[in-house]
């Protein structure tokens, strides 16, 4: 999963992205209001952090850019200021917490998850897609009730693909998703196959159909069709 992190105060963002990269996740940053623009214009998220109070903008304008350009994306707001109209005027804009400083990471980690769950699988406990069935609290992955054991890579690719079920995903999206800003220093995409590839292999090892369709010159689909 891939968050963005908006945050000036680089002491709480660096415990935040180093509480977050051990949960799993790909954690950017964003110092201030315009690297922030930048990164939510061009690439997307499962989730987004906001801080409301930043050095050279208001947070509240990052949530509406970001809601104009990826509404589906999760935002929890994380601010000092404890004012029920910075409340009441965040969740107007489409926020979906928020979240008063100071905080438990702990306790930032379980409304993260909840935003991802309610996003992109309706709020469920449990991920279900034909005979796959995922834990996303263990990371426990089983097909037909058998257990597979996937690499970070390969298990964040999963979940990605089935909350984009019955979507073409370019090889761009799926490097950015699972790298993050490192996917823009490679050469060339040609290792997601590899990824894709092992995927594959593992699932229909344990009698899972072939969910992934290969759309040519484009990139995959995960479907059920």
């Amino acid at each position: 999963m891939k968050l963005l992190l908006i945050e000036d105060e680089k002491a709480l963002a660096t415990s935040i992205q180093n509480y977050f990269q051990r949960e799993n996740f790909i954690c950017e940053w964003a110092a201030d209001y315009r690297t922030a623009v930048d990164k939510i214009n061009i690439y997307r998220y499962d989730c987004v952090l906001v801080d409301l109070m930043l050095p050279d903008g208001d947070g509240l304008d990052a949530v509406r850019e970001l809601k104009r350009n990826f509404p589906e994306t999760g935002i929890i707001i994380i601010s000092a200021k404890n004012s029920l109209d910075d409340r009441i005027t965040g969740l107007n804009l489409g926020s979906d917490d928020y979240l008063t400083k100071p905080f438990h990471l702990s306790e930032l980690n379980a409304r993260v998850q909840a935003v991802i769950r309610r996003r992109s699988f309706q709020g469920s406990q449990q991920i279900r897609f034909g005979k796959i069935q995922i834990d996303p609290q263990e990371h426990l992955v089983l097909v037909d009730q058998q257990e597979i054991v996937l690499t970070r890579k390969e298990y964040d690719l999963l979940v990605y693909l089935i909350a984009n079920k019955n979507r073409v995903l370019t090889k761009e999206s799926i490097a950015e998703h699972l790298w993050g800003d490192d996917a823009d220093l490679m050469d060339n995409f040609d290792f997601i196959y590899t990824h894709i590839k092992n995927l594959r292999k593992k699932l229909m090892d344990k009698g899972c159909p072939d969910y992934l369709k290969s759309i040519y010159g484009v990139g995959y689909k995960f479907s059920e069709q």
